[in-house]
């Protein structure tokens, strides 16, 4: 319970894998950094699917599951909502949200098209006092926060960004059709994980300036329909012998300049056997270089002119109370305890209660606004494609 500030009433419209995460952080955002700061009230839990809502919010702690959104949006218990759907469900259900007097975060990528976002920032603008986030969690990582701190200090800034997110979620060609396999070029592998690293990319070097060379494959051209519903990213669910065919793109390649005059070079699968969640960074800067592994999230390496020649080279660094985050943020808020992915969205969440309260806390959430432009660059990444 916070100490003085209001409760914010919270739900979360989804209640598949990333659903899960923000039903999870709400529930731990009281328990991080100040206790003057406002606690959330775990109202409801929706999802078509009524077993995937009622296991969410018996498990999270919710108060009660909803199998329509609309029951969400029109309660008057309700303050906040997390959008974790597909994204072809995002502009309807954020502009009915923030119609309806909430705070909105909602997940990544922010639509399906340019127009969806440019119409949910629209709708945004229209209701001036509630706090639009869209849901960048990586921007969250104690390691990636402590090497920009860096790239503002000795290392100098990034001349050359290199970004790769691997997955193998897609691998298996008996793994179900879903909503991940649908649509057309860059709402697969680009949207899905793309859209992280590319909003990666401009937390260290700024502004996008170009894109070019962009290189997209479909590896897997036909999948099953499934007989079942299936959490995250369809595993374990009975298959039928129907083949649909998949209509984006498992694997792209591109590379971007930056208005600092920064390069960068990606490559993205969700086809890359025997990496289930491989996340990596490299900067090259002005005065060194350095890494990040999601696999290893509480560490990076570092290379610099500090030692003498003779000893120089990459060395470890394991992220600690005076990295960001870590102090008060963790139960255990000691070097080399270890975080992951799963503290990045309760940081986020913590971040957004913070905002809707109007007090001083974490570094506040990129808006809705922050989330078109991430469009616009996907939208860039796929025209460098045709042409």
């Amino acid at each position: 319970m916070s100490l003085g500030v209001a409760e914010v009433g919270v739900a979360v419209i989804g209640a598949g894998m990333v659903g899960r995460a923000h039903a999870n952080a709400y529930r731990q955002a009281a328990t991080v950094f100040g206790l003057d700061q406002p606690a959330p009230r775990l109202v409801a839990i929706a999802d078509l699917h009524e077993p995937f809502a009622a296991d969410a919010a018996v498990r999270y702690g919710y108060a009660r599951a909803e199998t329509d959104w609309r029951a969400v949006i029109d309660a008057p218990d309700v303050d906040a909502v997390s959008v974790a759907v597909a994204n072809s469900l995002h502009r309807e259900v954020t502009e009915a949200a923030l119609a309806a007097g909430k705070h909105v975060l909602c997940e990544k990528p922010l639509a399906p098209s340019v127009a969806d976002g440019e119409a949910m920032v629209a709708a945004a603008a229209a209701a001036p006092g509630q706090i639009n986030a869209v849901g960048f969690t990586f921007r969250r990582s104690p390691a990636l926060n402590a090497l920009k701190e860096q790239v503002e200090g000795a290392l100098g800034p990034v001349r050359h960004f290199v970004g790769n997110y691997w997955c193998d979620y897609g691998f298996d060609p008996r793994r179900p059709m879903s909503w991940r396999y649908q649509g057309g070029p860059g709402s697969g592998v680009l949207a899905d994980i793309g859209s992280h690293m590319t909003d990666l990319a401009e937390f260290f070097c700024g502004p996008t300036a170009g894109v070019h060379g962009t290189t997209m494959a479909t590896l897997v051209k036909e999948r099953p329909k499934p007989l079942g519903v299936a959490v995250g990213h369809a595993g374990g669910v009975q298959v039928s012998d129907e083949l649909v065919p998949v209509e984006n793109e498992d694997v792209c390649t591109f590379t971007t300049s930056y208005e600092s005059g920064a390069v960068g070079t990606f490559s993205l699968s969700r086809v890359a056997f025997g990496h289930a969640n491989s996340l990596r960074v490299d900067l090259f800067c002005e005065n060194g270089s350095a890494s990040f592994e999601l696999t290893r999230p509480a560490e990076f390496s570092i290379v610099d002119g500090g030692p003498d020649v003779a000893v120089n080279g990459a060395r470890t660094v394991y992220i600690g109370p005076w990295h960001p985050y870590v102090a008060r943020g963790l139960p255990m808020d000691f070097p080399t305890v270890g975080h992951g992915q799963n503290d990045f969205f309760v940081y986020q969440a913590r971040a957004f209660l913070d905002q809707i309260a109007g007090v001083k806390g974490l570094p506040p959430c990129p808006d809705l606004a922050h989330g078109l432009h991430n469009l616009r660059v996907l939208e860039a990444v796929v025209s460098a494609a045709r042409s």
